[in-house]
């Protein structure tokens, strides 16, 4: 009866851990989404939101990593446990790093709401809502245990790369054209690269759910069939 309630508060802590990861990845979703509005909107109220919001997902960052290390030192889990509680503890430094790219973020919606406005500039919003299916597909993988999901966020990036190369010659093109808008641009371009980063960390995700799930570390170039890449 012992083993029987001790599996049982085991698992508990397993989907615990679970449920807290997801809410973190919530929480940088909509990080990410408040911080690309607050650039479109010329919103520096809710570009100071995002900044202060980043101290709960730093929070569950640390919550996160204390349970990990609780688990491992106590349980001492094998096998698949083993893969999901090193997954996690990968995972918990991609979301963190993704919640400080959605801060920098919104420091280029702050800089840019104290000047003129830039012509209509929509593939932005589009770059934002590719890396947030990314990012949601990332987590979902995670949660189901699905590699072949996982494979598509990372088969996905080379998307999400075309776009933002995109972005970089058009406002490279406007300020070739209007050297007035060359700090204009330049925060929008720096906005669009840490979208492509933001982009790069779910890649990571998916990396480490395939390695969960597989046993199989993917995480170089070459492991992918696509040498030469990077």
């Amino acid at each position: 009866m012992g083993m029987t309630h001790t599996d049982r508060v085991y698992d508990k802590e397993l989907q615990d851990l679970r449920d807290q990861l997801l809410a973190m990845g919530g929480r940088v979703e909509a990080q990410l989404a408040a911080s690309v509005r607050a650039v479109v909107e010329r919103d520096p109220a809710l570009a100071e939101q995002v900044k202060r919001a980043d101290a709960e997902v730093n929070r569950l960052e640390v919550q996160i990593d204390d349970a990990c290390r609780r688990i491992l030192a106590l349980r001492q889990p094998a096998a698949s446990d083993l893969r999901f509680i090193a997954t996690a503890l990968k995972i918990v430094v991609d979301l963190e790093r993704m919640g400080d790219l959605a801060v920098n973020i919104a420091d280029r919606a702050i800089d840019l709401a104290q000047a003129p406005q830039l012509r209509p500039f929509h593939d932005l919003e589009a770059l934002a809502d590719l890396t947030q299916a990314q990012l949601r597909k990332a987590l979902d993988a995670f949660v189901r245990a699905d590699a072949a999901k996982a494979e598509e966020v990372i088969a996905g990036d080379d998307l999400l790369d075309a776009l933002y190369l995109k972005i970089f010659n058009e406002l490279l093109a406007w300020m070739m054209e209007d050297s007035r808008v060359i700090r204009r641009a330049t925060s929008m371009m720096f906005a669009a690269k840490h979208l492509e980063r933001f982009g790069d960390h779910c890649i990571n995700l998916a990396e480490m759910v395939v390695y969960m799930v597989r046993g199989t570390d993917v995480r170089h170039p070459h492991s992918r069939g696509t040498p030469g890449t990077t």
